[in-house]
């Protein structure tokens, strides 16, 4: 089953923490809209949309905004290499080797990126990422944004 909502307040995620309860983890951002991304070493357009979350970290304001990403590699160094590879490593990482976070959100692609409002509801699914709809995923970004909690 798809999990849909979740109550949530700001703590920080810690980089690379294994945690299979997605509810307590999005717990810690109530509030704020959240961008979860999913994503593999193994995957190309995951290197792409990386420089673009970031851009969102920098553009809006962490006490409204938060990036969270997932990785679904069995080992962590894959993960690792990557975010060496690409600079990543600003961006909190929930690792999900057995994907269990990947299931409850019915991942159907890689990345695949789910925005939850400050209520905690998955308002938006992106499957893939494509440079040229960043502006139709900004546009959803600032519809919740725009929205009182």
């Amino acid at each position: 089953m798809l999990l849909r909502t979740f109550f949530l307040t700001f703590v920080l995620i810690m980089t690379h923490t294994a945690v299979a309860d997605p509810s307590a983890e999005l717990a810690s951002y109530k509030g704020r809209v959240v961008y979860l991304d999913f994503w593999a070493s193994w995957c190309g357009p995951c290197k792409l949309s990386f420089p673009f979350m970031q851009s969102l970290v920098d553009e809006y304001p962490a006490s409204e905004f938060a990036v969270v990403t997932v990785n679904l590699d069995r080992r962590k160094a894959l993960a690792d290499k990557f975010l060496k590879d690409i600079g990543g490593r600003s961006l909190p990482v929930i690792m999900d080797p057995q994907g269990e976070w990947a299931e409850k959100f019915a991942v159907q692609d890689m990345p695949y990126s789910v925005l939850i409002d400050k209520r905690g509801n998955v308002r938006f699914e992106h499957a893939g990422f494509h440079e040229t709809e960043t502006s139709k995923y900004r546009a959803h970004i600032e519809q919740l944004l725009a929205e009182k909690e």
